[in-house]
């Protein structure tokens, strides 16, 4: 379902794959990123640009995704269609995740943190 990448500073990349993360597909993307955080890895950015909508059960899989990363890592969204935005606005999620215009400023900010 996702695709992922890894730069040369260890930071994953994660596409969901779907236009859609809904309750259909949310614990399949949930349980992908938790087997890369497993694998060892704690720094990623989800890049939502081919995805048009999210609902709340794909904003609970990615409140899962943060709390399973901890004080260890960081993770940051970006690339945020309007009708995805309004959803992370809604629920406030736009306060308790860092969100990024595109994938370029989210891979500096992670980098910087480093």
């Amino acid at each position: 379902m996702i695709h992922s990448t890894q730069t040369d500073d260890g930071i994953i990349i994660v596409r969901p794959g779907v236009q859609r993360l809904t309750a259909v597909n949310s614990k399949a993307f949930k349980d992908e990123i938790v087997a890369l955080i497993d694998a060892g890895n704690s720094e990623f950015v989800i890049d939502f640009t081919s995805t048009t909508f999210l609902d709340s059960s794909g904003l609970g899989a990615l409140a899962g995704v943060l709390k399973k990363i901890g004080h260890r890592g960081d993770l940051a969204v970006c690339g945020l269609g309007p009708d995805v935005m309004q959803m992370f606005t809604i629920c406030r999620m736009d306060r308790v995740f860092s969100i990024y215009p595109d994938e370029a400023a989210a891979l500096r900010a992670l980098s910087e943190k480093s």
